[in-house]
């Protein structure tokens, strides 16, 4: 069996209607039919082979761009034998090399690419890929939803969930105070911190102390994801688990934060690094007692089915990012949504990675736009009067309003 051609089918796809910072869309979509305004891109491909085999996967890292990327590299596949994962992978970063260290964007195509040849091989040996990574841990995944109001978190709790996350930079405390009376001590509750605008060191271990007595499973990039001695040294002030990754690429960007140990848990993104590094990853986090949960925020369906399986097949595997209220075309573009019981993933038993895409789905959100500016003037993030800067870090202002328990977000 030889690969005949690569093809993309890249799509706007819309927001989740709920988020952990409820500061307006994190990244939705601009076509017909959809209310909402913003830049979220999916790309999916296919990996098409002589023998009419073929295999999925989902690239992340700039989407838009990295269409371009797969295309270059796409001719370096062309007559080559499929099964070679590890080989291609290795060829295709080469090619790569003359135009700098890997970004995101050149690890998302190798990320897409290496999903749809761990696709096509469990699809040619008739097993799932998890059966191909050394074989299930475990039957189901535990999951976490994005939360921003009780009302919204109670109706999470009816569905089964056993895990919440909210956030918001300058109300998140607020918040955590709020949504810890409705859902109580024995459910897990997680903090996102991330900018823009990002805190700076001394502001970021402040709130984190002000989170401690709520008992979180993690807070999240709670500094910029350049500032990795910030990182360190909130981790070294705080007593809560902190967690990171989902902004770096491969195992080379998240290397440093394992092998410091500056954070508990390790958020790869599985468009940006793909199923082989993802299991590199997570095997130098087991040996250094760190734990996996994927980053899923900007995905879509194609890269979170291939997250399950890698969930499904390690021993440290913490639980997966959802949001339950995700756009309402997500499913549409597969033709199997992953099914969902009391707050777990079932893992899916089909051979490879479970899934296909609708392409006549996805060909009714063509790309409108995939890059622009997070946040607003009114989304509270920004210190009053200052959106306009666009400040990349910026130190918290009307602290007693910022930092307290008693704001109870927006």
């Amino acid at each position: 069996m030889k690969i005949s051609r690569v093809e993309t089918f890249l799509m706007q796809a819309g927001s989740p209607s709920e988020t952990a910072w409820a500061a307006g869309p994190i990244a939705g979509g601009v076509n017909s039919g959809m209310s909402i305004g913003g830049f979220r891109n999916w790309l999916f491909l296919k990996i098409h082979t002589d023998e009419g085999l073929y295999g999925v996967g989902e690239c992340s890292g700039w989407p838009a761009v990295v269409a371009a990327a797969v295309q270059q590299m796409a001719p370096l596949l062309v007559g080559e034998d499929p099964s070679g994962i590890e080989r291609l992978w290795q060829k295709l970063h080469l090619s790569m090399m003359g135009h700098g260290v890997t970004g995101v964007v050149g690890a998302g195509a190798l990320a897409g690419i290496d999903m749809a040849l761990w696709d096509l091989k469990g699809k040619a040996l008739g097993t799932p890929v998890w059966n191909l990574l050394g074989g299930k841990v475990r039957d189901r995944v535990r999951a976490y939803a994005h939360v921003s109001t009780p009302a919204f978190a109670r109706t999470l709790i009816d569905q089964g969930y056993t895990a919440f996350k909210t956030g918001h930079v300058r109300t998140a405390v607020g918040k955590v105070a709020e949504l810890r009376e409705i859902v109580g001590p024995e459910r897990d509750l997680m903090v996102d911190l991330h900018g823009p605008p990002w805190m700076t060191l001394k502001d970021a271990i402040i709130i984190c102390r002000e989170l401690e007595s709520y008992k979180l499973l993690f807070v999240e990039e709670p500094v910029a994801p350049e500032d990795l001695e910030g990182l360190r040294r909130v981790g070294d002030s705080v007593a809560v688990p902190l967690a990171a990754g989902e902004r770096r690429s491969l195992i080379w960007g998240i290397k440093p934060l394992i092998d410091g140990r500056i954070v508990d848990v390790i958020q790869p993104d599985m468009g940006r690094t793909g199923i082989s590094q993802m299991m590199k990853l997570a095997h130098m986090a087991e040996a250094n007692f760190i734990t996996v949960a994927p980053h899923a925020g900007s995905l879509g369906p194609v890269a979170e089915y291939a997250a399950v399986h890698v969930l499904a097949a390690i021993s440290n595997a913490l639980m997966l990012e959802r949001f339950a209220n995700e756009w309402e075309g997500r499913d549409a573009v597969i033709d199997v949504p992953l099914e969902m019981k009391d707050g777990h993933v079932i893992v899916p038993d089909r051979p490879g990675l479970g899934v296909d895409i609708v392409e006549e789905e996805i060909a009714r959100y063509p790309s409108v736009r995939n890059c622009g500016v997070p946040g607003s003037a009114e989304g509270g993030a920004y210190a009053r009067g200052t959106f306009y800067e666009h400040q990349y870090y910026q130190p918290r202002s009307e602290r007693m309003t910022a930092m307290a328990a008693a704001n109870k977000g927006p």
